[in-house]
């Protein structure tokens, strides 16, 4: 299988890291060559968050370049415009139309456009738009937008094959495993 890369990006505090671990976790399960790169940046004060994840028969490096990723999942719709430069001509993009205020716009010196996810489509011909947040908040616990994503992830690089239900059992505590389990089932129906 060729190599394809997953770029997920949102704002620190939103769960991404934790979907790319499940995601990488999973592809290894099934017995894809898999590397994970992360990047933090500002990450506890509401920063922009990427991790990338590439899998495949052989994966020599775990950084995507700009236009090779096969698909883009945003967290946060702003992010989705800022990372678009990395997405392949034939790209998918999923985006949580969910906004964050950046630091910039709540201290008044910038603007957070209206438009973000018309801006995205002039781009990109594949656009699912979600709303994984909301989605979460009537599952009953907020915190699992990130594995709704995760679930539109899932749905649309066709990984549904993979065990998901166990690789969610064995690396998320006791309490949340069945919030997750609906959560990334809720994902997987909206794409």
């Amino acid at each position: 299988m060729e190599t394809k890369s997953v770029l997920l990006v949102g704002v620190g505090g939103q769960g991404t890291i934790l979907a790319s671990k499940l995601l990488t976790l999973g592809l290894m399960e099934e017995g894809y060559d898999v590397k994970m790169s992360e990047i933090h940046g500002m990450s506890q004060r509401g920063g922009s968050v990427s991790s990338q994840v590439r899998f495949g028969d052989k994966v020599w490096s775990p950084v995507i370049e700009k236009g090779s990723a096969d698909l883009i999942v945003s967290f946060e719709k702003m992010e989705a415009l800022r990372w678009l430069e990395y997405l392949k001509p034939d790209g998918k993009v999923v985006v949580n139309n969910h906004e964050m205020m950046p630091m910039p716009v709540i201290m008044g010196d910038a603007e957070y456009a209206a438009d973000i996810i018309d801006q995205i489509k002039k781009v990109c011909k594949d656009v699912t738009v979600v709303n994984a947040t909301e989605e979460a908040m009537k599952l009953g616990n907020g915190k699992t937008q990130n594995i709704v994503l995760l679930g539109t992830l899932i749905k649309a690089m066709n990984l549904g094959d993979i065990n998901w239900e166990n690789i969610i059992k064995a690396n998320v505590k006791p309490n949340f495993v069945d919030d997750n389990l609906k959560a990334v089932k809720v994902g997987m129906s909206l794409v």
